[in-house]
């Protein structure tokens, strides 16, 4: 259900809302406007609920108190067969790659356009070369993930979460386990898409690519999200 007073270009809206991981409380008085095509950065401590606001963004966490809006889609309300559709407008990035290992990268971007119901064999080699391309990978997606780098991966999985044109890219630490340089690329990426339309949700602790890459920052601590002045001084563990 669309809410109708809910600004159009406004993708994801979060209203007094409180969030739980099970039974204990995560965040409280969460409001939170993310527009599209903007680019926000969610920082904090490990354990400030970063993760649990994502994965309430994407209802793994169930929204107990508060309203919330993601892609048109009531959260507080939403229904477990409206859960999938909610989440092919969401692509998600995640720090483990999380590839199949038995296939190449064509074969793992083909294996998530199949399994969302894509069919015709030539619209699906047009989808992945154009995600490929534009990760920067057009010539590479005959290889297996273990002949590519860590960041080459990454950005595997950038095109994977770009396949079926989402609203929002979710994206979960996703330069942890990466070299600072490879780090930078990803990020440039990430800001490219969301030069394009789309809202990117990049939850880091890297504090070097806040200062060198700024951004809107949003900041998880003390189970409240804060805005945050990129000349504060943030401390990261």
């Amino acid at each position: 259900m669309q809410d109708n007073n809910m600004p159009l270009d406004t993708i994801i809206s979060f209203k007094d809302c409180t969030i739980y991981q099970q039974d204990h409380l995560v965040l409280r008085d969460v409001n939170l406007e993310i527009k599209k095509g903007e680019f926000v950065y969610l920082i904090g401590k490990v354990g400030s609920g970063k993760t649990s606001l994502i994965k309430t963004i994407n209802a793994q966490i169930p929204l107990k108190e508060g309203e919330a809006m993601v892609a048109g889609h009531d959260l507080s309300g939403i229904r477990k067969k409206d859960i999938p559709v909610l989440r092919r407008k969401l692509g998600i990035v995640f720090q483990d790659f999380q590839l199949l290992t038995d296939r190449s990268a064509y074969s793992n971007l083909e294996f998530v356009l199949k399994a969302t119901g894509w069919k015709n064999k030539q619209e699906i080699e047009e989808r992945i070369g154009e995600v490929l391309e534009k990760v920067g990978l057009g010539t590479k997606g005959y290889k297996m993930p273990h002949q590519l780098s860590g960041g080459e991966q990454q950005r595997v999985v950038i095109a994977r979460a770009l396949l079926n044109d989402p609203d929002i890219i979710l994206a979960d630490e996703p330069t942890g386990n990466l070299d600072p340089e490879t780090s930078e690329g990803i990020i440039k990426i990430l800001m490219d898409i969301s030069k394009n339309g789309r809202a990117v949700v990049f939850a880091t602790h890297n504090y070097t690519l806040l200062k060198k890459f700024v951004a809107r920052t949003i900041k998880c601590e003390d189970s409240r999200i804060t805005e945050t002045n990129h000349d504060e001084e943030l401390e990261f563990i």
